[in-house]
């Protein structure tokens, strides 16, 4: 080995320890890590889900006509509180040409019908007020009468057999049987006859009223408009969402029908939102659950848990159940609805409980320790025995009291 390597190699060995030395000496004026240290603490400590969902009415109704044809005018608006029956619009009928042709056929052969069955009538009540079938039985009955009679005298004298004289008195029964049936039928075919008068007359009456809808939109002998579109409920009007000149279509069995108004009843409200499956079998009707609403800052709504899905519908990937709350009516605030809202239900809690930060709990295998403070900086992990947690605090059932010190295991150099 040259002489110019060796030099090379001891300029080396020098400058690393030179390195060595200053890193150690840094590392000698560093300060010691310390440990933080903190005590059991008094919490309220609650478990609880979260629901997503919104404010809704408890009954809310959409308002349709009872005929088609075109907004003529509009009596409310949005916002407003009605009372049932209240006007809300009235329709402009646009009746097609051929509905009114059938219309007064309708009524054209409803009083042909009619016009018959009166003439019926009056034939039938000429045939009873001569009363020819019943008088008729009555002669048959009176005459089997004396006839019976005549015969009793004749048996009472031993002249007739009583075989004889029972076959008279039977004769006797039977004429009087037919008197009465004839009295019966005669009266029966009377009031058939004005039964079918009647009918005949209200499918006359029905029939012009129909027109008359057809023309003018109302019936004059009804009490209720057909063209005017009224409340069917007490409650404020949420939603118009036809404006005047739009065409609507009656409500039938075939059509639901054009929406005039949406009301509801703004005093009675519900929380409806939804908990996912692993939380759903902690729920009980009659929970209570405290509301967030996203609209209304810094205040907290209560409600009563009232009904849980008994079925749950796929959502993302994961199976969510219906829940519904009704919501506590509070002064001074007023919800509408449609606000978004989160709902937590509260499925236990524990009040003023000594409890520890869950982050500084150890855990293995199936069994909890903390680190407890034996001497300056000095720790041992001691057994304890847990109860409810928050995911932030958790209940501290045994293991160390209220006085002991333990290990925060998220702390840092102090």
């Amino acid at each position: 080995m040259n002489k110019g390597c060796l030099i090379g190699f001891f300029a080396l060995l020098f400058i690393f320890s030179l390195g060595l030395g200053y890193y150690f000496y840094n590392k000698s004026q560093e300060d010691p890590v310390v440990y933080e240290t903190a005590k059991p603490t008094k919490e309220n400590i609650i478990k609880k889900t979260v629901a997503t969902g919104s404010i809704i009415p408890r009954q809310e109704v959409n308002v349709k006509p009872q005929v088609s044809g075109v907004v003529e005018s509009l009596f409310v608006e949005a916002g407003q509180q009605v009372k049932k029956g209240q006007k809300i619009a009235r329709i402009k009928l646009v009746p097609s040409q051929v509905n009114i042709n059938n219309a007064q056929a309708s009524v054209d052969l409803s009083n042909i019908r009619y016009k018959e069955a009166e003439r019926e009538l009056r034939r039938q009540q000429t045939v009873n007020s001569r009363n020819l079938g019943v008088e008729n039985a009555k002669v048959a009955y009176d005459n089997a009468k004396i006839e019976e009679q005549r015969q009793k005298a004749l048996f009472e004298d031993g002249v007739i057999s009583e075989q004889t004289y029972n076959t008279f008195l039977m004769d006797v029964q039977l004429k009087k049987a037919a008197f009465d049936n004839a009295t019966i039928s005669a009266e029966s075919v009377l009031k058939q006859f004005e039964a079918e008068l009647d009918i005949r007359e209200q499918e006359l009456q029905s029939a012009i009223n129909n027109l008359q809808l057809l023309k003018e939109g109302a019936s004059k002998k009804s009490k209720q408009v057909a063209n005017v579109v009224q409340s069917t409920v007490d409650g404020m009007i949420l939603d118009i969402p036809v404006k005047i000149g739009s065409s609507v279509i009656e409500r039938n069995n075939f059509n639901e029908g054009t929406s005039i108004a949406t009301i509801a009843d703004m005093n009675t409200l519900i929380f409806e939102g939804k908990v996912d499956e692993s939380d759903v079998g902690k729920l009980k009707e009659g929970m209570p659950i405290e509301l967030t609403i996203g609209a209304i800052e810094k205040e907290k709504f209560q409600a009563t848990l009232e009904y849980i899905a008994p079925k749950g519908t796929v959502e993302e990937g994961s199976v969510k159940f219906l829940v519904r709350a009704a919501v506590q009516s509070q002064s001074g605030t007023f919800l509408r609805a449609g606000y978004s809202a989160n709902g937590d239900i509260i499925l236990d809690r524990r009040d003023s409980v000594w409890a520890l930060k869950e982050r500084d709990i150890i855990f293995r295998n199936d069994s909890t320790f903390v680190e407890i403070e034996t001497g300056d900086q000095q720790f041992e992990e001691r057994l304890v025995r847990l109860g409810l947690s928050d995911g932030l605090q958790i209940e501290l059932l045994e293991g160390i009291d209220s006085d002991t010190n333990y290990k925060v295991l998220t702390s840092g150099k102090m």
